[in-house]
């Protein structure tokens, strides 16, 4: 077991929350893991114990010796150059193919020599499991398949974007293959192609492999075990299979929970119906009828007694159920919330979409011949209610300006109308509140007014912790930002809703139910921009694919 990954029973306590509670697991050579869980659950906090960069509270790890890590940042100075990572990423091939020289010349002088023949024998089949003869090729193909083959080598890092330089982290792993490999969203800022690519080189890896990802086609694609860190019962749940599987899995367990769920709610309601009707029955001075005078004193003392026992055992089961009742499974994610009544009258949810009228079908926006030059150009587009539209297309293709001219960004030339009283919401990639210093309740409710926040209470939907409500919005992350401005248009939906790549910083299980409620039918329009591979892949309505950049005048 040298080569496999074994952690057990890890706490970690940031701040005053504990993050890990006691969490073991065990992965052996050809496992690929999957960590999956809300953000805050405790991913990229494992990883970092996994690859001992960090020290847990309590517990061990142990881990193979030749484990790479992948970070979020670089490890190396921004002067450093990407010759230099490559060199890094090279210099345990190098060395391995410098050592076998080395062996065998002592072996040309002395072939009977029992230890160098077990030395040469030992580094030949640490070589061959690193591919050490093909490293500077793979090296290339790996560079330019992360779309980094263009980038001179002298190039400083501090000189990469954000973007390069994570593909460059990603880069000299791959190179360097490790027996042992721990991947934090690895598929940040790569595209299709890149993706796929990183998807095959990570499957063809024989030892242990933990990621952290949100991206579930690449979960998918990747993965034989998911552990869900996701609070439980028993704890963390490890799954067998992808993504699919784990879907599966998920459902089977939400009709088990609904089923249970019933089952104790119609026992419940018969327990209190049993001990309102039984308990009278039992009260040893009750009128008796003429029936009963003879023998009475025999007879209804035995009833009594059985009466009692049965009412005495209803109220005890009763009162068990009531203190640990299952509770309901929470509603998913929907597009128009369920509103929760308040007196003396509530408030009704508003639709999503506009008044009907005898023009019900006509277009809530027209594009025609807008151009955005260099960064958009679209003949002819009608967005009608119930409308369902995904935007795709590379980089630079104009996606969201796109959703910025529908949201009301003036284009350069050409022409938007929209319907009169059109009511239009845009969530961008980069959410900005103008009282960064109120609460997450506090702009919640500023926002939507008093009555509103009541009736569709911020914790219905299911996007912001009830611990974070109380937290000011600057002290929020970049993910609970855009979960807070999304539960903003849910809960008082628009006429049309924009989406800048919507699932960016949600968990799977979250990005699920958001899939669910855009692609269902409604009479208010969706139009969303998006680089998941797996929304892309199952959605059901329109597509709407902008050229290359380049086609772009």
């Amino acid at each position: 077991m040298s080569d496999a990954l074994l952690a057990h029973d890890l706490v970690r306590t940031l701040g005053t929350r504990r993050v890990l509670d006691g969490l073991s697991f065990t992965a052996s050579p050809g496992r690929r893991i999957g960590l999956i869980g809300e953000n805050g659950a405790g991913k990229s906090t494992l990883l970092r114990l996994l690859a001992g960069v960090d020290r847990p509270d309590s517990g061990t790890v142990v881990r193979p010796a030749d484990l790479g890590f992948l970070r979020q940042e670089l490890p190396f100075a921004a002067c450093a150059t990407l010759a230099d990572v490559l060199g890094d990423a090279l210099r345990e091939a190098r060395a391995d193919l410098a050592e076998l020289d080395r062996l065998a010349a002592g072996l040309a002088a002395a072939p009977d020599d029992a230890a160098l023949l077990d030395a040469y024998g030992t580094r030949l089949d640490q070589a061959q499991r690193r591919e050490s003869w093909d490293a500077d090729r793979r090296a290339e193909i790996v560079l330019d398949r992360l779309g980094l083959g263009g980038v001179p080598h002298g190039r400083e890092l501090g000189g990469l974007s954000g973007g390069q330089r994570g593909r460059l982290a990603l880069a000299g792993l791959l190179i360097r293959r490790p027996a042992a490999l721990l991947l934090d969203e690895p598929t940040n800022h790569l595209d299709d192609d890149a993706a796929g690519f990183v998807e095959e080189q990570v499957r063809g890896m024989t030892g242990v492999v933990v990621v952290a990802s949100h991206d579930r086609a690449f979960l998918d694609a990747v993965c034989t075990d998911l552990l869900d860190l996701d609070p439980a019962a028993d704890g963390p749940v490890r799954y067998g299979g992808g993504y699919t599987a784990y879907l599966a899995e998920q459902r089977a367990e939400r009709e088990r929970w609904e089923r249970r769920h019933a089952a104790e709610q119609a026992e419940l309601r018969e327990l209190r119906r049993s001990v309102a009707v039984t308990a009278p029955r039992a009260t040893p001075d009750g009128p008796r009828r003429d029936n009963e005078k003879m023998g009475y004193g025999h007879r209804a003392g035995r009833v009594q007694r059985q009466v009692s026992r049965r009412v005495r055992e209803a109220a005890r089961r009763l009162a068990e159920l009531e203190r640990d009742q299952v509770p309901a499974p929470p509603p998913p994610l929907h597009l128009r919330p369920r509103i929760t009544p308040a007196a003396p009258a509530p408030v009704p949810a508003p639709p999503l979409t506009c008044a009907p009228s005898a023009a019900a079908e006509e277009p809530l926006l027209s594009v025609r011949a807008v151009r955005v030059p260099g960064r958009l150009r679209l003949d002819r587009l009608d967005v009608r209610p119930g409308d369902r539209l995904l935007v795709t297309g590379p980089n630079g293709a104009g996606k969201s300006t796109l959703l910025e001219v529908l949201a009301g960004m003036p284009a350069v030339a050409g022409q938007v109308r929209r319907k009169p009283g059109l009511t239009v919401g845009l969530l961008p990639q980069d959410t900005v509140f103008e009282h960064p210093g109120r609460t997450v309740h506090e702009t919640y409710e500023q926002a939507l007014g008093q009555e509103r926040a009541e009736s569709v209470p911020l914790r219905s939907l299911g996007l912001i912790r009830p611990r974070d409500a109380n937290l000011r919005v600057e002290e929020l992350s970049v993910g609970q930002r855009r979960r807070l401005a999304l539960a903003l248009l849910i809960a008082d939906p628009p006429d049309v809703l924009l989406l800048d790549e919507p699932t960016n910083h949600l968990s799977p299980r979250l990005a699920d139910e958001l899939e669910a409620a855009l692609s269902a039918d409604g009479p208010g329009a969706v139009v969303l921009a998006c680089h998941d591979r797996w929304l892309r892949a199952r959605w059901p309505a329109h597509h709407l694919v902008l050229p290359e950049p380049t086609r772009i005048p």
